[in-house]
């Protein structure tokens, strides 16, 4: 479809997962607005999943970076300056008051369930919910300031060829609207098929995130088919097994949240229990596991803990259920440089851990 008018809002409001229909979306979308003449009302965010996303990894002797870094490379190379990217984050209050990063794995432990067909929670809690409560302070300047309802436009890369929900999504629909603001979305790559998407990151100006490749660097797209969570429940079966191979310590602790809520990671998903699937049974496999080899592999005593502790905790201390909505669980937001060490220095946490390849057993 047509861009909509670009110059009927106040607010142009891209939302990048740093996968590779985020690149495509934000390439489309900054050239209708500097077409328009309304570039300058573009802020870019993106919602950090903290220790779930795929991080940052250096594998023989390059350094890859996660999706965190790569939202901001995408924000920057098609425009957006870099105090006008936001990374914005769930949290809530610690044992000592301050606020404290709350990511979903900590929700799903809290709450008892994953997230599933007829209840994708995560994609709202985690990611929607976040982007509009950062949007409040701009709201309410802006509605002092031209006495109406603020016109946002949110633009997403979601496309039809991620699944029959998304085939099913109109290209561009009104999602909210009230005496504060009225919210549209508009999802300019829609029709663009998978295919059309690799051939463009062929000369794209931003690197795709690592885990679509087999091996790191090896270029031919035989990893991981997305690159939202590192391990969801709504991936397919081959992307499950893979991530567990790349991230065992993130598995083991899937694993644990599945033995202490008694709910499955995976198989419910679909409503299709598969034993094979649960992180429980995938995470420390006795005999190698069909699909395709990992290449790489998080070793022991890499990367943060903090989040993870976060999570353990909820399933140990029956922490009450978080709401899902911006009451009660605030956003942290941040703009993040994109590039320099300070980019990196503005994630919450350790330095990336060094990946290495699997040994032959």
């Amino acid at each position: 479809m047509a861009a909509p008018d670009l110059t009927s809002y106040d607010l142009l409001a891209p939302q990048l997962s740093g996968g590779k229909d985020s690149a495509v979306m934000m390439a489309v979308f900054m050239e209708a607005a500097r077409a328009s003449g309304v570039d300058d009302r573009v802020i870019s965010y993106h919602s950090s999943l903290g220790v779930l996303e795929w991080p940052p990894v250096v594998f023989g002797g390059i350094r890859y970076p996660g999706v965190s870094k790569l939202a901001a490379l995408q924000s920057a190379a098609f425009g957006v300056p870099a105090a006008r990217h936001l990374e914005v984050t769930r949290t809530m209050p610690g044992p000592d008051g301050t606020r404290m990063p709350h990511s979903l794995l900590t929700e799903i432990a809290a709450y008892g369930r994953f997230p599933r067909m007829g209840s994708p929670y995560c994609r709202k809690s985690a990611k929607e919910s976040v982007v509009s409560s950062a949007w409040t302070p701009i709201v309410n300047r802006l509605k002092r300031e031209l006495g109406r309802p603020v016109r946002i436009l949110k633009v997403m890369g979601l496309r039809s060829d991620d699944g029959p929900d998304r085939k099913k999504r109109a290209a561009f629909r009104t999602v909210q609207a009230n005496s504060a603001r009225i919210v549209d979305e508009w999802l300019p790559v829609k029709d663009w098929s998978t295919g059309a998407v690799k051939e463009w990151h062929a000369d794209a100006p931003v690197p795709y995130c690592w885990t679509y490749d087999s091996v790191l660097g090896a270029g031919d797209w035989s990893g991981t088919s997305r690159c939202s969570c590192s391990l969801c429940v709504f991936a397919a079966r081959t992307d499950v097994l893979l991530s567990i191979g790349r991230r065992p310590r993130l598995a083991d602790l899937y694993a644990e949240v599945e033995q202490a809520r008694g709910d499955s990671f995976h198989g419910l998903a679909y409503h299709r229990p598969d034993p094979a699937c649960r992180a429980v049974r995938c995470a420390r496999p006795r005999r190698r596991l069909p699909g395709r080899r990992p290449g790489v592999h998080r070793p022991r005593g890499a990367g943060t803990a903090g989040p993870e502790e976060g999570a353990t905790q909820g399933t140990r201390t029956g922490t009450p259920r978080p709401s899902r909505t911006a009451g009660g669980v605030e956003p942290c937001v941040r703009p993040v440089r994109p590039q320099g060490a300070t980019a990196e220095a503005s994630r919450p946490g350790a330095p990336p851990a060094v990946l290495r390849p699997p040994r032959d057993r």
